[in-house]
């Protein structure tokens, strides 16, 4: 846990970066493909992805490791050439996760936070999931393991594959010429976060594109259909927190629902968007049937919210700043205290980003927590150490915030202004 906190001290603000540069190419180009609130919509579920996965709240069913030394054949030294295979390796299974996720309604749920934007850009790619408790992927290693590639050829392999699946999540580059033909290119992943009927679950692969040409599951962008993001039945919030918990809550109330005892067990491993029929006929859910024409989720702020919400962006990266570099000596429990402020931090300020009226009763919660912190330990996880004084800074931070989210509950009214899909 802690050096992976150490490497998102890095990656963090150098995707931060790569996403405010997209925005300013956009700008410049005349051809913005990134909207404020949705952006930061991302990037607070990337922030609730990394802490989730530095705090281990993951289990895994069977560790790689254990695999390993109960069914390798061989038993390999590390090289170059296991490096490949290696990598080879995570991408079969990343597609082939990938494509259960897609597939099946109970594993869509973990899924559905990475499609859930109606935009296409880099920060997209941050939204990962929050909501997968249990991982099977380690199981596709299984060939791996048989080959004896040492545990810590994937440790090393694994950071650098998921990263490498960030670049490809935009629309300003077309195509690539023969790298269409073998990697993932961003004209491939365009395809994947599409909706329209012509692409829907196509392109599952990750880095490499031919598993998809193989196991018939691809699909080119064509130039005739431009395509169009998002999810069919949209999420119509900014919230990342409610969004990785949407469908799971659906697929929860339909069993619930249905008279049908068998549907009540089958509707978590139907297909992706399958409903018991007679909750669909008693308790329809809106799904977008035109695709061409509808309207995407807004809100309509002020400059001044505006400018408020990403003055808490950047405290909220200050914070897990200090946690992911800190995190060895916050230790437990301290460090899930730590971790449940900062979700307690986003879901505050996406509850007003979506001009909720309980939005403050979050602040006052995100704001108590901290005070608490401060009151009874007099420190802030350590920070005074390396701060002086932090604390206060941060006391009066959490007043001020709170201040300003009574201000804002107030001035700015519950008004979503509609965006016109036009393609």
């Amino acid at each position: 846990m802690e050096q992976y906190g150490k490497i998102l001290l890095i990656a963090m603000p150098a995707f931060l970066v790569l996403v405010l540069f997209e925005k300013w190419y956009g700008w410049y180009k005349g051809n913005d493909t990134v909207r404020s609130m949705d952006m930061i919509s991302s990037l607070s579920s990337g922030i609730t992805n990394a802490t989730k996965d530095v705090l281990g709240l993951s289990i895994t069913i069977i560790s790689y490791n254990w695999m390993v030394n109960h069914f390798a054949i061989i038993h390999v030294q590390a090289s170059w050439l296991w490096y490949v295979i290696a990598f080879l390796a995570l991408d079969l299974t990343g597609y082939l996760v990938h494509r259960i996720d897609h597939e099946y309604n109970i594993f869509w749920n973990v899924h559905i936070i990475h499609h859930s934007s109606e935009e296409y850009n880099l920060a997209c790619a941050l939204r990962q999931s929050v909501s997968s408790f249990f991982r099977l992927f380690t199981i596709f290693l299984l060939p791996a393991a048989l080959l004896g590639v040492p545990a810590q050829i994937i440790a090393v392999v694994a950071p650098l594959h998921l990263f490498a699946q960030f670049w490809y999540h935009t629309r300003h580059i077309g195509k690539m010429g023969f790298l269409e033909k073998i990697i993932v290119t961003p004209s491939h992943h365009r395809v994947h976060h599409a909706i329209n009927k012509e692409y829907l679950d196509k392109n599952y692969g990750q880095i490499f594109i031919f598993w998809d040409k193989w196991f018939g599951s691809f699909q080119e962008e064509l130039p005739n259909i431009p395509a169009v993001y998002g999810i069919t039945r949209p999420v119509q919030t900014w919230n990342p927190i409610k969004i990785n918990f949407i469908h799971l809550g659906l697929l929860i109330k339909d069993a619930w629902r249905t008279k049908n005892w068998k549907d009540k067990f089958r509707i978590w491993f139907m297909p992706t968007g399958w409903r018991p029929s007679d909750v669909a006929v008693n308790y329809p859910v809106f799904k977008i049937e035109d695709v061409y024409h509808f309207e995407k989720y807004d809100t309509k702020n002020s400059t001044l919210f505006d400018i408020w919400v990403w003055i808490q962006l950047f405290v909220l990266f200050a914070f897990v700043s200090h946690f992911f570099a800190h995190i060895a000596d916050i230790s437990s429990p301290g460090m899930f205290i730590y971790g449940g402020f900062l979700f307690l931090f986003v879901y505050a300020y996406t509850e007003q980003m979506d001009k909720s009226n309980i939005g403050w009763i979050w602040e006052i919660a995100k704001s108590s927590s901290g005070f608490c912190i401060i009151f009874l330990t007099g420190d802030w996880f350590g920070a005074n150490k390396y701060y002086g004084g932090i604390s206060l800074l941060i006391a009066v931070y959490l007043f001020l915030s709170t201040l300003l989210s009574f201000y804002f509950q107030i001035t700015e009214a519950k008004k979503t202004e509609p965006q016109i899909a036009n393609y």
